[in-house]
C-alpha cells in the first residue's frame, strides 16, 4: 500500500513540474517592444505606435538589429518579413536563431539583395557546435518584396525545419547517434538584422550596393514565438506535453503533404547545396550528407 505522504508529495513534485513546464512556454503574437530589444543603431530601427510592425534602415551610415529578450531551447518561430525593394544588390537581411557561444549553435535565413529584375535569392545555414558551412540556396517563387511572407524554424530533438509560408524548404535531421552535430543543448535567442553584405552576398561580391537607392528598408510584423523559454534546465523544454507541442512524435518527420512540397522546392528552386558541392569540399563531403534526409 502507498503511503499517504508518499503520495501526496508525489503528485506535488508532479504539480510543480506540469506548473514550470507551462511556465516555460510562450505564445506571442506581439509587441516588438516587449519581446525583443534594439542591439543595433536605434536610429535606423522604427517601431508602429502599437508594437505590432517594425522596420529596419540601412544607410551609408549604419546598418539595425534587434533581438528578443529571452532564450529559447525548442519550439517554432514564425516571422512575416517584406524584404528590401528595388535594386538591393549588396544587401542583407537576415532572421537568424543563435546561442552567441564560442562553439555556437545558430540557424539562418539571410535574404541576398539583388538587381532588379533577377529573383532574390534565399540562404539558409546551420551551425552546430560552432561548425557551419552548410548553406543552400534558393530562389524564391514569388516577389518577396511586393508582401509580407512568413518564414518559419520549426526546432526540436528530431529535425529542424525551414519553412517559407509553412511549405518546408530544408530539413536537418537529429543524426547525432551517428556522429553529426545538432543544436540540442544550447538555447538560442531570436535575432533580425539589415546590413552590409556586398563583400559576398550579390554574385560573390561583384554587385555592390549603390548608395544612391538607398536607404534600403526591411519589414516585419505580426511575429509569432510559440516556443520553451531557457530557464537552465533542459528537461522542461525536452518534454512532450500540449504545451511543447513541438516535442510531440507527429512533428518528428514531415508529413506526406510537407514531403511534396519538400521535393518540389529542391528540384525547382534550389541552387546550391553544400551536399552536391564536391569541389568545396575535395570530395569529402560532410557526413551528413550521406543520411537520409527524413
Amino acid at each position: 500500500m502507498t503511503h499517504p505522504i508518499k503520495y501526496i508529495a508525489f503528485i506535488w513534485v508532479l504539480i510543480v513540474n506540469l506548473f514550470q513546464i507551462s511556465l516555460s512556454s510562450v505564445v506571442s503574437t506581439g509587441d516588438f517592444n516587449k519581446d525583443f530589444y534594439v542591439t543595433w543603431s536605434p536610429s535606423h530601427v522604427n517601431t508602429s505606435a502599437d508594437g505590432r510592425t517594425r522596420s529596419l534602415k540601412l544607410d551609408q551610415e549604419s546598418g539595425s538589429g534587434f533581438a528578443s529578450n529571452d532564450m529559447f531551447l525548442f519550439g517554432q518561430f514564425d516571422m512575416p518579413i517584406k524584404v528590401v525593394p528595388g535594386h538591393s544588390a549588396g544587401t542583407v537581411v537576415a532572421f537568424y536563431l543563435s546561442s552567441d557561444q564560442p562553439n555556437r549553435d545558430e540557424l539562418d535565413f539571410e535574404f541576398l539583395g539583388n538587381v532588379i529584375g533577377q529573383p532574390y535569392i534565399l540562404q539558409t545555414n546551420v551551425y552546430a557546435d560552432g561548425f557551419g558551412n552548410r548553406e543552400e540556396r534558393i530562389y524564391l517563387w514569388f516577389d518577396p518584396t511586393k508582401n509580407y511572407h512568413t518564414y518559419s524554424i520549426l526546432w526540436n530533438l528530431h529535425q529542424i525545419v525551414f519553412m517559407v509560408d509553412y511549405i518546408p524548404i530544408r530539413l536537418y535531421r537529429n543524426h547525432a547517434a551517428k556522429g553529426v552535430a545538432f543544436p540540442r543543448r544550447q538555447p538560442m535567442g531570436i535575432k533580425i538584422s539589415l546590413w552590409n553584405g556586398d563583400s559576398w552576398a550579390t554574385r560573390g561580391g561583384r554587385d555592390k550596393i549603390d548608395w544612391s537607392k538607398g536607404p534600403f528598408i526591411a519589414s516585419f510584423k505580426n511575429y509569432r514565438i510559440d516556443a520553451c523559454i531557457w530557464n537552465g534546465n533542459p528537461r522542461f523544454c525536452r518534454a512532450a506535453s500540449n504545451t511543447n507541442w513541438w516535442s510531440n512524435a507527429r512533428f518528428s518527420t514531415l508529413t506526406r503533404v510537407q514531403k511534396r512540397w519538400f521535393k518540389w522546392v529542391r528540384k525547382y528552386h534550389m541552387i546550391y547545396d553544400y551536399c552536391q558541392d564536391d569541389k568545396r569540399f575535395q570530395n569529402n563531403l560532410p557526413k551528413e550528407c550521406s543520411l537520409s534526409k527524413y
